[in-house]
Formats: structure tokens, C-alpha cells, sequence
């Protein structure tokens, strides 16, 4: 019996990690699908805008808490252009958390993907290093829909961070103020199977694209392979 319960933990010490990593893997296939269909609606986010954004930060299917008052979590991915100046191709994925904040309520508690452009490359390394409140640390609005919608509102050259989001069938700039945004280092460990820092993942190539980033770095890199933004 003893020696039955002995294999038995054994079995469960070589799978836990093994199932872990698959569901960062599920997660960051899931973004790629998300962006895929966003990037094909007829009113989607505007070239002009994405073109110049320096990150993008998928969150499939985000649930607002059954406590509290509109309190969500979601979890997702984020992808940056590489190199120090965000000139360079799509880099691999950092696992990120979006936390807080009442957007739950106000999309009435569906599940809803949320997309999130970084137009800064303040905002860009603030993310990839700490914790930042969307709104307060960060200046953050809805972002503009439509393919004849202009990069150079007022509302977008102010804000540093763009949100957009879709449930029920429906895509829509919306406002997360109030919400955090952070990278998820234990998940970026359990997806590339060693503990690596976002920062290192984005700036230092520390670690290669997992096969389950093929569709999302593919789309991203179709879509807007150039950065034209002038910083």
C-alpha cells in the first residue's frame, strides 16, 4: 500500500508541471485565435492606430468574480516588438493579469476578450517591470473603432494605453480604468519551463516563441509588421 501511494505521488510530481505548461499553452493559443478573428472584423481596431503601438496584451475570455462589486480577473499574453527602441518583429509572448477594476458589471458578466494596445514606451516597460493601475499609473481610455478612425484623436494621442473589448458577438473600445495590469512571472515559468523575468523575455530574447505563439506572432506580424509611431 505504502509503496503504491509512493508511485502514485510520483506520477502526480511529473504531471502537475507537465499540465501547468499546457495550460499556458492552451491560454497563449487562445490569444492568437482572439487576435486572428479581431484583426478580420470589417470595424476592427484601425491600422493607423495598431501601426504604431509598441505592444499588444490579448486577454481571452475574462470573467468578472460572482462576489464582490465588478471585480474580474482575466489572464492572457502579451507581445511587444523587439529591440530596446520597439523598431523589431513581434516578440515571444509574457503571460500577464488584468485584476480589479468594474468592467465586469458593465459588460454584464459575460466572458469577454479583451485587447490592449501600448502606444508608449513608457507604458511598455512600467508593464513589463511592475504592477501598473490602468487610468492613475498609466493613462488609459477606449480605443477608436473603425477602419476610417484616425490614429490622432485627441483621446489617442493622450492616452498611453488603448482597450478594446468583445462579448456577444459585438467589438468596442472600453475604458479599464481602475483595473491593474501586470506580467504573470509564474505563469511565464511554467510556460517556457524555467523562471524568466517579461522584462527578459521582451528585451533580452532569453527565451524562444513556444510552437503555441505561431498563429498569434504570425497575425500580429501580418497585420503591422512595421512600427510607425515616432518615438
Amino acid at each position: 500500500m505504502k509503496k503504491a501511494c509512493v508511485v502514485l505521488l510520483l506520477i502526480i510530481a511529473v504531471a502537475l508541471p507537465t499540465f501547468a505548461q499546457q495550460k499556458e499553452q492552451d491560454r497563449v493559443q487562445n490569444a492568437g485565435q482572439v487576435v486572428q478573428e479581431i484583426l478580420n472584423i470589417p470595424d476592427d481596431i484601425p491600422q493607423s492606430v495598431i501601426d504604431k503601438a509598441d505592444c499588444v496584451v490579448v486577454l481571452p475570455s475574462v470573467l468578472k468574480f460572482a462576489f464582490g462589486i465588478g471585480g474580474s480577473y482575466g489572464r492572457g499574453v502579451m507581445s511587444c516588438r523587439g529591440g530596446q527602441d520597439f523598431k523589431g518583429p513581434w516578440s515571444a509572448p509574457t503571460m500577464m493579469a488584468l485584476e480589479g477594476g468594474s468592467f465586469g458589471l458593465q459588460l454584464g458578466g459575460q466572458a469577454t476578450d479583451f485587447v490592449l494596445l501600448l502606444m508608449s514606451p513608457r507604458s511598455a516597460r512600467s508593464i513589463l517591470d511592475s504592477k501598473v493601475k490602468l487610468g492613475g499609473d498609466i493613462s488609459a481610455a477606449a480605443g477608436p473603432v473603425g477602419r476610417n478612425a484616425s490614429a490622432e484623436t485627441d483621446i489617442t494621442l493622450r492616452a498611453e494605453i488603448l482597450s478594446y473589448s468583445r462579448a456577444r458577438g459585438l467589438f468596442a473600445g472600453i475604458s479599464l480604468t481602475g483595473s491593474t495590469l501586470r506580467a504573470d512571472n509564474a505563469a511565464n515559468k511554467k510556460l517556457y519551463g524555467k523562471a524568466v523575468s517579461a522584462h527578459d523575455i521582451v528585451f533580452n530574447n532569453e527565451v524562444q516563441a513556444p510552437p503555441a505563439a505561431k498563429l498569434l506572432l504570425a497575425e500580429l506580424n501580418k497585420k503591422s509588421p512595421t512600427n510607425k509611431s515616432n518615438s
